[in-house]
Parts: C-alpha cells; sequence; structure tokens
C-alpha cells in the first residue's frame, strides 16, 4: 500500500528527492515521497556500509525498483552510523512510509553548516511541480 503524498514541514530536502531529519549532530535520511511514488514498487536497496563516509550530493545506495535502479543522493555528509535493516530486508517498507519506518541511514554529520543549503518544505514543492 503506497503512501499518501506528503513533504514533512520538520524536514529538510535535497533537489534530488532526498530529505534529511536532523537530530543534534546526527541526520536521519531517506527519499521522499515524489521519489518512491516516481520509481514504484521498491524491490531491493543496496546501503552503504556502517561506517562509511558519505558526502553532500554523492550517490551512497541503490534503491531498485520494477522500473529502475536510482542513486540515493546524500544530502549532507557523514558517517554512516546505522543502516536501516527493515528497508534492507523489506524495501518495500520506503513505498508505505517514505518518512517513518522507511528511512534509510542514520549519519554523524561531518559539517552541519551543509543543512543550510538544503531546501525547506515550500521550496521543494516547487522543485516537484517543476518535475
Amino acid at each position: 500500500m503506497a503512501a499518501t503524498e506528503s513533504y514533512p514541514g520538520e524536514l529538510k530536502y535535497h533537489k534530488e528527492h532526498d530529505w534529511a531529519r536532523i537530530e543534534g549532530d546526527e541526520a536521519v535520511l531517506g527519499i521522499t515521497w515524489f521519489a518512491q511514488d516516481s520509481l514504484g514498487e521498491l524491490v531491493h536497496y543496496e546501503p552503504p556500509n556502517q561506517g562509511d563516509t558519505i558526502s553532500k550530493d554523492s550517490p551512497y545506495g541503490e534503491v531498485e525498483s520494477v522500473k529502475a535502479v536510482s542513486d540515493v543522493i546524500a544530502p549532507l555528509s557523514g558517517e554512516v552510523v546505522e543502516v536501516n535493516q527493515k528497508v534492507v530486508d523489506e524495501p518495500e517498507t520506503v513505498n508505505a512510509d517514505p518518512y517513518g519506518d522507511g528511512w534509510l541511514v542514520r549519519i554523524r554529520l561531518t559539517d552541519p553548516t551543509e543543512a543550510d543549503a538544503l531546501l525547506g518544505v515550500e521550496a521543494y514543492k516547487q522543485v516537484v511541480a517543476e518535475s
């Protein structure tokens, strides 16, 4: 069952359809409702390894759907402290709950000021409208 279109206001967004929930010196990352809807039902998630360093604007994993394989782009830089094993085992979790159980990784931020360059919800909705 796919989630209803939504873009929570407390999140920060990347123009490549990824989101970040900043929690102190860590952030939880995932793909937006628009991204999972565009891809269709997810069938595979290839995560980074715990301890890997990911870089803002660079791919850190892949999601595969019945339609396509797509890179997941990091909205922020940091060290991967946790991978969501539920999504590795059940990728369709992202389709059902992209901002809750469908998160992808938790990172320890290397440069918290990078978040200043991310989009707020209204700016991100404009990106979606132009897509």
